[in-house]
């Protein structure tokens, strides 16, 4: 996707050395039950507000991502999630500045039942009716690869809540595969899943 209007540039070289800083590092968990359903918020407060989204956050100082992931699905449903599986990385650089790392983990296992808070309105969505329109942009193209098992990197380009410019590519980016403890599973083909 070719830059729209907002004409920025960005080094997204990582690790040492790197240009690229995120302000901020959040987290996205989604989780999903037997019956073909993933566990979407309505969003209340903060980034996003009134999109659809998954429950997450920004990590808080000492915290892991998955650390983050775990506790901000409590908060934001009342839920207590177990065995978050790593699968994607985003980068998204807004043109006022602002830049966001978000780390992507899903999850079929978790007790309780999800309750609406301050933060979040729980509701559940089948598979194949994720309502796109009401969320980012940019879910519209990962989101397909993490419900296929297919981990992905992508990189994004905002002038406020409009994607300006993308890049998204299968598979785990190193670093953040290295910092989320991923150990992805090989399917019978040979491919590198996140299931």
């Amino acid at each position: 996707m070719e830059p729209d209007g907002a004409q920025i540039a960005v080094d997204w070289r990582c690790g040492d050395g790197a240009l690229w800083r995120p302000d901020e590092v959040a987290t996205l968990l989604f989780v999903f039950d037997g019956a073909g359903r993933v566990l979407l918020i309505h969003k209340k407060r903060g980034l996003g507000r009134g999109k659809i989204n998954g429950p997450g956050g920004r990590l808080e100082p000492g915290e892991t991502p998955v650390q983050a992931a775990v506790r901000e699905t409590r908060e934001e449903l009342g839920i207590a999630v177990a065995d978050p599986r790593f699968c994607g990385s985003l980068r998204f650089q807004f043109t006022d500045g602002y830049a966001l790392h978000g780390h992507v983990f899903k999850t079929t296992r978790w007790t309780g039942e999800p309750v609406e808070t301050d933060e979040a309105i729980p509701e559940w969505f089948p598979v194949d009716a994720i309502p796109y329109d009401r969320m980012w942009e940019d879910d519209r193209h990962w989101f397909p690869l993490m419900l296929a098992g297919t981990p992905f990197s992508g990189r994004f380009i905002f002038d406020g809540e409009t994607m300006r410019w993308m890049s998204l590519e299968p598979g785990f980016d190193e670093e953040d595969a290295a910092v989320n403890g991923a150990t992805p599973s090989t399917s019978p083909g040979g491919e590198t899943t996140c299931r």
